[in-house]
């Protein structure tokens, strides 16, 4: 019987302040985590070249390059995207994209919670948010609503659900009550993701890669911020 080995793989998140990077070769996993924000765009591909040579892999034996498609960050989900998309070109691999709220949710699940009320913070009063439940295989974490950006207060979270993410700091008292873990998108999540997201056929041609803004609007001039907060 011939045993099935691990993807490898290449993940990464630039969608919020922190850059988080990992290579996985057989049940091997090498991982870097850093400062993120705008010095992501310099730091990313010398951090992916150090830790392919670490894992013995060079692009194109992946599998698969993973990365965080948001949502988050403007800059840092174009930086991801535009990134993942060069080396796939490059290598001729695939592109798994992620959704950041998927990564929250399953580092959340690594302690314990099977029911997630993922939230990251949208900046702009907002926060953005999706739901997450253990699938009926019992060891992921399946989607049970769609992205959403909304203000804080909007968020529900169900009985028996565990509110995770970055927005606590900023919109904590104004976000449900309720068990709560701290959580960011981490590429260590989005290897463990990977292997359903790959058997449910969820990568794409590095031409097909976009980021999730979710909001339609990403900026707002200054007449149109003072219009909403109703200033002559």
């Amino acid at each position: 019987m011939t045993t099935r080995m691990p993807p490898r793989l290449l993940a990464f998140d630039t969608s919020t302040d922190r850059l988080s990077v990992a290579v996985r070769h057989g049940d091997a996993v090498f991982t870097h985590e850093g400062a993120g924000g705008a010095q992501a765009s310099s730091t990313l591909i010398p951090v992916v070249q150090q830790l392919l040579a670490e894992a013995g892999l060079t692009l194109a034996e992946l599998d698969a390059i993973a990365f965080g498609r948001g949502p988050g960050s403007f800059t840092g989900l174009r930086t991801a995207c535009a990134v993942a998309q060069g080396l796939g070109f490059g290598a001729g691999v695939a592109l798994l994209p992620v959704d950041t709220l998927h990564a929250v949710a399953e580092e959340a699940r690594l302690q314990g919670a099977t029911q997630v009320v993922a939230v990251l913070d949208a900046r702009m009063d907002q926060v953005y948010t999706a739901r997450y439940a253990l699938a009926a295989d019992g060891g992921t974490l399946q989607a049970e609503s769609e992205v959403e950006a909304m203000a804080p207060q909007d968020v529900q979270l169900p009985d028996g659900w565990v509110l995770a993410g970055n927005a606590f700091a900023a919109y904590g008292e104004r976000l449900p009550a309720g068990p709560r873990i701290a959580a960011l998108p981490s590429a260590g999540a989005m290897l463990r993701l990977a292997p359903g997201l790959l058997a449910a056929g969820h990568q794409v041609a590095p031409s097909d890669a976009a980021p999730l803004y979710v909001r339609d609007k990403v900026a707002q001039t200054t007449a149109e911020r003072a219009a909403a907060k109703n200033i002559p």
